[in-house]
């Protein structure tokens, strides 16, 4: 898929608003992952190219819908010139005063950030009044709206989905990026087709297992999620993370997989410790021993044998959710034996964002040697469980 800028026409001199995802971790004022804003420099440096004058929005971390100066923008924004190699100016609001005073100090191709669109009540209101509202002072300060956040196309928010009722719009370069790879995941991918499944809860993956158990020839599951489906066999877990809520539906995917000819890997061994610490003595042990004093943090070396033989010969793989707690060196094996063997597929592999996608770059890893990191997390899981998502939704017209 093709992005849909070129349907707005000629940009020069036109204020052109895009919603960016720039919501990178930060400690302190530094930069830990830099990853989103590289990937949204492409088609913000498209728009100044054609003579845009843009503006740039975006949210970063979860602020309580007023300024918080933990969850600042400036730092972004900084970040943001350093890859355009040109200055980008930094409005200290989002739709107040300086806001309005940058943007109108703004020529053709120059780039600007307003501050934490999430500093407003009206960007995550569910009310759709104040929604609004908010969004009509957005539009006040452009021209034209370009779409480019995929990490935040599932959420019905202001400047994702009411700013693009109220402005000529368009999908950006990196959604149009991740909608075409989704859509090969979705539509006829080239098989086998293997599913790797991780992170911590169950629960936020119950969509995707539904949705691709039709689909995928393996699901792989390891992360703290592993222990709901070895609870769900008759396992011991020790205190490794549970959802008791969610036993009987994963013992339900394990019937569904066998009676469909879906192969459900789950690991063989675990690496257990008494504590999530660094300082914390690891032990292998097999994974339907788990002593009951210990907790599960990561997959073992024969469960990352056998998932990276398992994708050896995958021809479209999807991964989203680590292995364990990769941030752990002692933990990280799993993760790290998933990544690398990402990188020898030969056909598409796609990282899904979040979790996944700052364990890929935090181990060192070439990202040229995935077929794609997404910028969204929940955004790909929720596309894959078959759900509408707003942001995309409001783009079709």
């Amino acid at each position: 898929m093709t992005d849909q800028i070129d349907r707005l026409g000629d940009l020069r001199g036109k204020r052109v608003l895009v919603r960016s995802d720039l919501n990178v971790p930060l400690d302190g004022d530094r930069i830990t992952d830099d990853g989103r804003i590289r990937a949204s420099v492409p088609t913000i440096r498209r728009l100044a190219d054609a003579g845009g004058r843009v503006v740039v929005t975006a949210h970063l971390g979860r602020p309580k819908g007023a300024p918080d100066p933990r969850y600042s923008l400036r730092p972004v924004a900084v970040r943001l010139g350093e890859l355009l190699g040109a200055d980008v100016a930094f409005a200290e609001d989002t739709v107040g005063e300086s806001a309005h005073a940058v943007v109108d100090a703004l020529g053709d191709g120059q780039v600007a950030v307003l501050e934490n669109v999430r500093f407003d009540e009206g960007e995550t209101s569910k009310d759709d009044a104040v929604r609004g509202a908010f969004a009509d002072r957005l539009a006040e300060l452009a021209d034209v709206f370009v779409s480019d956040g995929f990490g935040v196309v599932h959420r019905k928010q202001a400047s994702v989905y009411d700013v693009a009722q109220r402005l000529p719009h368009a999908m950006g370069g990196l959604v149009a990026a991740e909608v075409d790879v989704l859509r090969r995941l979705t539509s006829d991918p080239e098989r086998p087709f293997v599913v790797v499944l991780g992170g911590s809860k169950v629960s936020d993956k119950l969509g995707v297992i539904d949705n691709l158990l039709g689909k995928a020839d393996r699901l792989l599951i390891g992360g703290g999620m592993v222990f709901t489906f070895l609870a769900a066999q008759g396992h011991e877990v020790g205190r490794s993370l549970l959802e008791n809520d969610q036993v009987d539906a994963c013992r339900a995917y394990l019937e569904r997989a066998a009676a469909e000819g879906v192969q459900i890997l789950l690991p063989t061994d675990v690496v257990v410790a008494p504590e999530v610490s660094a300082d914390a003595e690891p032990t292998v042990v097999p994974a339907d021993r788990i002593p009951a004093d210990q907790i599960g943090l990561d997959i073992g070396p024969e469960s990352g044998r056998a998932f990276a033989a398992a994708l050896a010969d995958a021809r479209t793989v999807f991964w989203n959710g680590p292995m364990g707690v990769f941030e752990i060196d002692a933990f990280a094996g799993g993760t790290r034996a998933v990544a690398r063997a990402l990188t020898g597929i030969h056909g598409l592999s796609v990282v899904g964002g979040g979790d996944s996608a700052a364990a890929v770059r935090g181990l060192g890893f070439d990202e040229s040697a995935f077929g794609h990191i997404s910028t969204g997390g929940g955004a790909s899981l929720e596309y894959l469980e078959g759900k509408d998502l707003p942001g995309l939704d409001v783009l079709d017209d």
